[in-house]
Formats: C-alpha cells, sequence, structure tokens
C-alpha cells in the first residue's frame, strides 16, 4: 500500500464513519500521511482526527478511535495505534516497511518530477502580489508555482520587476502595477540588503540564496553559493540528482534497468550493507515529500522544500555507492531495486528543483 493508497483509505474510513453517524463532519478533500514523528510508531501517522474534531463537535481522542476501528478492518493493514493528542499510527503487513517501500519508490516513478502533485479542478483564484524587491518577486513566482502543483489556480503580479532579474534569474509574473483589491496575498519577505552580489551568483545559486531562508530570515550573499563541495547545500542536491543519472546510465551500459522490489538482505553482495542502512531514512523522506509540498504552498513557504530536498540528498547520498554490482558481481533483482530507489530519489530532487526554477544537471 502507497502513502496515495493510505491516503485514500483514510479518507474512505472517514467517509463510512460519517455515514454510519459516528461523524458529522464534511469528508475533506485529503488526509496526509507522513512517517511518525516523535513518540509514534509505525510505517505512518495522520493527523487526520484532529482536523476532524471541532467541526465533529468530538475530542480528537473520540475521533481517532472512531476512525481505528474502521482502518485496523482494512486488508495491508497490520495494526493501529492511537498517540499524543489523537494521531493516528498505522503500520502496514507484508513486511510492513518493506512493502510500503517497493509501493512507493514505484508510485514515485510513474509520477516523476509531478510526484506530490495535485490536480484539483476549480476553486477560488489565489492572487500574490509582491513589492518591487528582487527576494520578493522571486518568493512570489515560487509561491505561484506551489501552489498549482497542489491544484490551485494561483496569478502572481508585482510592483515592478527590473530587466536584469529577468535576465539573471528568469523571474516572471504574470502582470504588473500596484495592489487591487482582488489581492488574496502580499509577498514581503525580509528585503536583499545588496542585490548586485546576489544576481552575481547567476541564476541557480542567486535564486538558492533567496529561497532556502525562511521568509522573515536574511539572505545571505556570497560567494560560498558557488563552492563545488558538499559544504554548499545546493551543491549537495544537484550532486546526488547527477549521480542518480549516472548510476542509470551505467546501468543501462551493463544490461539492466530500474525496477522497484527488495533490496536485498545484509551480507548478499558488496553494496547491500550500504544500502539498506541508508534505506529507511531515504524512504521515509521521499514519503514525506507530498507533505511538504502541501505545507509550502500552504504557508508560501519555498523554504521549506529547499530544506526538504537538502534532507533527501544528505540521506541517499551514503547508498549510491552499493547500487550497482562490483567487481564481477552480476546485476540481480536487488541491484535493479537499488537502482529504483536511486532513480526515484532522481526524480524528487529533479521535481524540486524545477518547482524552485533551479536547474537539475545529469552530469556534474
Amino acid at each position: 500500500m502507497t502513502p496515495v493508497e493510505l491516503s485514500r483509505t483514510v479518507l474512505h474510513a472517514v467517509r463510512r464513519a460519517v455515514d454510519a453517524g459516528e461523524l458529522s463532519v464534511a469528508v475533506p478533500e485529503r488526509a496526509v500521511v507522513t512517517p511518525p514523528g516523535p513518540g509514534g510508531c509505525g510505517d505512518y501517522a495522520t493527523n487526520v482526527a484532529l482536523q476532524l474534531a471541532r467541526p465533529a463537535g468530538q475530542t480528537p481522542q473520540r475521533v481517532a478511535e472512531v476512525l481505528r476501528r474502521r482502518l485496523v478492518e482494512v486488508g495491508g493493514i497490520a495494526d493501529v495505534v492511537l498517540t499524543g493528542p489523537g494521531f493516528i499510527n498505522i503500520s502496514l503487513d507484508e513486511g510492513g516497511g518493506g512493502a510500503v517501500g517497493v509501493g512507493l519508490v514505484a508510485e514515485v516513478l510513474r509520477a516523476g518530477g509531478r510526484y506530490g502533485h495535485v490536480e484539483r479542478a476549480g476553486g477560488a483564484v489565489v492572487r500574490l502580489h509582491c513589492a518591487r524587491e528582487v527576494r520578493a518577486v522571486v518568493v512570489g513566482e515560487v509561491v505561484g508555482r506551489l501552489l498549482r502543483a497542489q491544484g490551485v489556480t494561483a496569478r502572481t503580479s508585482a510592483e515592478g520587476v527590473e530587466p536584469r532579474w529577468t535576465d539573471v534569474l528568469g523571474v516572471r509574473v504574470d502582470g504588473g502595477g500596484s495592489a487591487s483589491a482582488e489581492v488574496s496575498v502580499n509577498v514581503r519577505p525580509v528585503p536583499v540588503a545588496d542585490p548586485d552580489s546576489l544576481l552575481a551568483l547567476g541564476r541557480d545559486a542567486g535564486r538558492w540564496a533567496l529561497l532556502r531562508p525562511a521568509g522573515h530570515d536574511r539572505v545571505r550573499g556570497g560567494e560560498e553559493g558557488l563552492v563545488q563541495r558538499e559544504v554548499n547545500p545546493l551543491f549537495r542536491v544537484r550532486y546526488v540528482h547527477a549521480r542518480t543519472r549516472a548510476l542509470a546510465r551505467n546501468a543501462a551500459d551493463l544490461g539492466f534497468a530500474a525496477e522497484p522490489g527488495a533490496l536485498g538482505e545484509a551480507g548478499a553482495d558488496a553494496g547491500a550493507e550500504r544500502v539498506l542502512l541508508a534505506a529507511p531514512a531515504t524512504l521515509a523522506a521521499l514519503g514525506d515529500h507530498p507533505r511538504v509540498l502541501a505545507a509550502a504552498a500552504e504557508h508560501r513557504a519555498p523554504d521549506r522544500l529547499a530544506r526538504h530536498l537538502v534532507a533527501v540528498a544528505d540521506a541517499a547520498l551514503p547508498l549510491l555507492p552499493g547500487v550497482l554490482p562490483r567487481g564481477g558481481e552480476k546485476p540481480s533483482a536487488a541491484h535493479r531495486a537499488r537502482l529504483a530507489l536511486a532513480e526515484a530519489v532522481g526524480a524528487v530532487l529533479a521535481g524540486g528543483l524545477s518547482l524552485l526554477g533551479i536547474d537539475a544537471p545529469d552530469h556534474i
């Protein structure tokens, strides 16, 4: 059961509880499922009970218990445990995390760079308006992309855009002029103290420098954004993406391709232990990607996506040397599964960088 399938299962449990008269609420459009936080357990957790408690006129614990009774009846779910104020923790059967990992990787590969995007028709238009300031315009443009990725119709405007912002950073907005009465959100992060030094970084490093800090934090310029070493977070993200593409090319030369499956057993081959140690954190980061995209759009916070991409890259980097066969080893089903995991990482990184307006190179 993939995270998307589990989300649908949770919504179905809500719908059944509503139909049975146990809950009196509107069924939400989506139920976010993520790896459990501190104090949680199992494979996934959801806070949908906390979300529904107030409109239902019940405590979160009571709503969670109603949903728990229905979820434990579902095939593919081994156990449901309630923790904290009303978090629902779900353990899947068929090997738990291993089965989740196979389904998750397959889901990411099917969606490619659009993994975590939402198709939604209708709804009000969100109008974003930016001050005439380089950071505000870049942040506003990316927030518009994030909203559209969540199925929201968004329009961006600015009080002004200097030609060099477009020439260097590639920034585009839908309109210009003063804010109108229809504006939904004014985008006003802390302005950049030295725009010239920021523009000197070029498109990719300049955008990253503007987008990675939270809107209330100041931007740090400087040439460290151009350093091609692991101390530079943007370099790590782009390097891991390039490594995943290189692995796919090398695997093709060896005559095999990616196929989601079991990653192998410890000691089975030279790369097994390395991969098995890094896989849980990597899968957790991949599984968290849809939630991060939704939160970044909801809170108008591209920095959340930037930091998440660093987390994905840092989790995956240790496993990459164990993907391909070594020495005289022949490609096995485990190697195909590891390649699939690596390609899933690459797809998430490429999709996330694209939303930030940053290139994801195949070669570094």
